[in-house]
Order: C-alpha cells, then structure tokens, then sequence
C-alpha cells in the first residue's frame, strides 16, 4: 500500500467531474438538449418522490462546458489520470457499461483474429464475449481446485509458465483475481513469467478496487506489475452499479488501441451521474481509504470470530484471500449454501452475494454496520439452534421421513434425521467434488466461429459429442460451464442437468430448463 505525500493528498482531494456538473446546473438558464426529462422536472413524480430530485438534476449528456468521455479534455480526463495516480497506473479509463465492456476491451486490444489468448477457467462470461468479438482462440488454463470448499481459486505461476511453453503463440494471459471467493493468484510472480515470455498479463479485478488500500489486503494488480486490469469500482468501492475502471502501465499493450476498444464496446451517451461518482469513489479512498477499510476489517473479523464459535458452521480460511470476503458453509448441519441463504432471508431478511452447493459468500465493506453484523450472527445462531436440537422444524423435517415410527421419542426421531443429514451431506459432497472436477472441454472452432455458424435445438441426453453453439453460465459467478464451439461431454452434461436440477439462474440458453442445447449443425 502506497502512502501519499502531502501534494499528491491536496491533489486527489478534488472531485472535477463532481466540480463541472455542479457549476454547470447551478448556471444554466435554458437546457435543449437531450436527456428529455429536463433535470428532475420532466420525471415522473413518483419517481421523483422515490429517489429525490437531486439525482435527477445531474443527469447530463455531453454539451457546452461539460466535457466527453470519449474525447476527454477538461474535468473528465483531469479525474482519470487522478485514478491512475492514486492506483499506480500510467493511465485510466472510466467505464459506464461496467467491467464487462473492460474484459471486453482488453482481449480485443491483445489479441487479433485467430490469435491465441491463454486463459483461466473460471473467467467470467464477459471473456467468452470479448472472444467472439476479437475472433481470438482460448487456450484454457485449469484454477486450482478446493476439494473441500468445491470452487475453482489460484492460478499458480508455474500453471502459467508450462502452458506458455506448450503454446509459445499465445499473445497474452488474462485471469480473475480475486475470485467471487477471494481467492488471489499471486500476480508479482506471474507477471514475471508472462514479461520472460514477453506477453502482457490481463486481470479481471472486478472484485479487487479495494486492495489497494490496506496493508492486510493482498497486493492489486498494479501493484503487482500486471500490464492490465479492471476493476468494478461499485462492487467493493462506493460507486454506483455499472461503474468501472480499467487501468494500464508499460509498453506491451498499445493505450491507443484500448482507447478505440473501448469506444466500440461501450456507450456513446455515457452517464454523467455514473463518472461524478466514480470520481467522488476515488476521492473518497484516497482522502481516508485506510481508516474506512480499517472499520470493514473489523466487522469481518468480528463476524468471523463469531461463526468460528458455532459449531454448525466452517469458514473458508487460507492465505491470500481477500479479508472482507466471509466463506460460510453450514454442512456440518447438512445444509447446502443455497438452503443456508435462503433460511438466511426467509428468517432475517438478509440478502447475500452468492451461495453455492456448498458455502454462501458475504462481502462486508465500512458501509456495513455493528447493528447489522449483531443481526447477521444472531439469525446464524438462530438457524445452528433450530438445525441441531429439537424444534419445530426439526419436528417438521423429522415427520417427512416415512421411515419414522409415529410415536417415537423426539430423541430417536433427532437421531434418524441428523444421521439422514449426514448422509445427504456426504452425498452432495461426492456430487460437488465430481462437478468440480470438469476438465475443460475440448475447444473445437473458435468462440467467434460457433457463434456465427448455423445451430439446431437437440434433447441434452442426445447431446454428447456435438459442439455446442451457445453460452451456458450458472451465474452467479457468470463462469460459463460450457463455451460456443467447444464440444459437449457426458460428465458435462450431468453437471449441466445437476445446475438446473438445483434451479440455478442460467446465463446464455435458449431453453433455460436445459432440456434441450443449441448445438452447431
């Protein structure tokens, strides 16, 4: 973590985007231009009664005095290289379409058409995306899996180095770092091993915006010598959603290209609101960014301190993991993470990141409150007491096995149903290690390719051996299960059957159900 001097501090005290929009509303006497709804006069009075009129005021587009992100100038590219001073980067681009638009962007300016791009598994779907538009070739790379935890985490440095001597042609390496479980990879090290290759190493650090400030957080990408990465500075930052930054250094990737890149995947009327926000997100790091995750750390420590002490429950633990990123998992009680998060929100309310068929994941940041953490553990040992002793609904579970002799004692009845629990746990748990297991398949045509070729809709237990012709994404964490052009396997079928089984939100069929998958003719 770098500290500022006093002049850099006085700099990155000013918000110039926020400055602009400000003076310009104050001043202007006539607005004829676009968005319709004129400030807040023209919304709908509801609307406005809902979320206030300031928001509304400084909705603006690019006129006299306000500058253009796409030809920035004035205030708006004073604000990006203020972002690139405080992240360690040479230069900074403000992303209004989110970080999928920066994935996006990074492949097209690395790699060409039929160009080879090594890249970690457990990419997010925005990758398959900047794929079919670049027309670039995967080459994929297989995370370190975690047995225990079923989830793919690192991407070791010598996984890179022996791909990158198998295939000397890729152009580039890209990987996620964090993860949707704060698992980092140690980028210093790989970045070393892709620059003796002489390729640039690309970073989806949508989950990572806060690294940066705090001595117990592991190093960000910057920091760690990677040539690019993105960042969702609403996700771990105090930004809006959909807001993003994508940040660049040395002289293997060409900042003009990006630039272009970047004007082609992202929006020619870019939100005013969004860029003043983003603006204020890295004033408010750099003025007290230590003190404010310094407050988060200690919520996530307390909260972990008291899940420790409940015996139904397990924490993810291990080095370089992000620190405000809590891995719950109740299967000591028999709970999948999807049971866990819904008993979460069916008995407190309590709405999370993510759960999985083994763990529910929580992101804290200084937002966060001690009233809401007191909460949060109180329902947790809530739902420890009711899943391990005699309650209601045990009694409720209990009189669902038909196996239960009416009239038994509650103790006998508790027995069968904890030792039926157990079993179901072991079960999901052989079934958790099969599926993330999955080797990826085979690549067959480029993304690009598949995508555009002619495809037909065949029943999923027909489907092995055919090449897919469309995404198919659990989300979240929107890492595709199956990619367009790569061919369909029995073992991926079965996990493809398993996730709509478990009534997983899919990202990319045309029959949600999967009962059927596109497949190329």
């Amino acid at each position: 973590m770098r500290k500022l001097t006093n002049e850099e501090r006085e700099k990155q005290s000013r918000m110039p985007i926020l400055a602009m929009t400000k003076e310009f509303v104050e001043q202007n006497r006539g607005y004829f231009c676009i968005p319709g709804h004129r400030f807040e006069r023209g919304m709908n009075p509801a609307l406005r009664e809902q979320y206030g009129e300031g928001l509304f005021r400084y909705d603006l587009t690019e006129t006299d005095h306000l500058d253009d992100l796409h030809h920035a100038e004035g205030p708006i590219l004073e604000a990006q290289q203020l972002a690139a001073q405080l992240f360690g980067s040479d230069r900074c681009f403000f992303l209004v379409n989110g970080t999928t638009c920066g994935n996006e962007a990074m492949i097209l300016t690395a790699v060409s058409p039929g160009e080879k791009i090594l890249i970690a598994r457990n990419a997010h779907k925005s990758v398959t995306m900047g794929l079919i538009l670049s027309g670039a070739v995967p080459v994929w790379m297989e995370p370190e899996m975690d047995e225990e935890w079923g989830f793919a985490g690192e991407i070791l440095p010598e996984t890179v180095e022996r791909h990158l001597k198998e295939q000397p042609d890729c152009k580039a390496v890209f990987l996620v770092s964090p993860t949707y479980y704060g698992t980092c990879s140690d980028l210093r090290k790989i970045g070393e091993v892709c620059h003796r290759h002489g390729v640039p190493l690309l970073v989806d650090e949508a989950h990572g915006s806060h690294l940066y400030f705090h001595s117990s957080c592991p190093e960000g990408a910057m920091e760690a010598g990677a040539d690019a990465c993105v960042q969702s500075t609403h996700k771990t930052l105090g930004s809006l959603t959909q807001t993003s930054m994508l940040h660049m250094q040395g002289t293997l990737l060409d900042q003009e290209r990006m630039d272009e890149n970047l004007k082609l995947v992202m929006s020619t009327s870019p939100s005013y609101v969004f860029m003043a926000a983003m603006d204020a997100a890295r004033q408010q790091m750099a003025m007290e960014g230590e003190v404010l995750l310094d407050r988060a750390l200690r919520l996530a420590d307390r909260l972990r301190h008291a899940v420790s002490s409940m015996h139904g429950y397990r924490l993810l633990q291990g080095k370089r993991l992000d620190p405000l990123r809590v891995v719950i998992s109740g299967k000591p009680m028999g709970l999948t993470g999807e049971e866990l998060q819904g008993l979460l929100f069916q008995k407190g309310r309590i709405s999370l990141e993510m759960a999985d068929p083994v763990s529910v994941v929580l992101v804290l940041t200084w937002g966060n409150t001690e009233a809401e953490i007191s909460y949060l553990i109180e329902v947790l040992r809530l739902i420890q007491e009711e899943q391990t002793a005699g309650t209601f609904e045990d009694r409720k579970q209990i009189f669902k096995l038909n196996s239960v002799r009416p009239g038994a004692e509650l103790a006998d009845q508790l027995d069968l149903y904890r030792r039926r629990s157990k079993w179901n746990e072991e079960f999901r748990s052989a079934e958790i290690k099969h599926t993330a297991k999955l080797p990826s398949p085979e690549v067959v045509l480029s993304p690009r390719d598949a995508y555009y070729a002619k495809k037909e809709s065949v029943p999923m237990e027909n489907a092995a051996g055919r090449i897919a012709g469309e995404l198919i994404a659990p989300y979240p964490p929107g890492i595709p299960a199956v990619c367009p052009g790569e061919r369909l396997t029995d073992a991926l079928i079965r996990y493809l059957k398993d996730c709509a089984a478990r009534n997983c939100r899919l990202h990319g069929p045309a029959d949600e159900t999967l009962e059927t998958i596109r497949v190329l003719r």
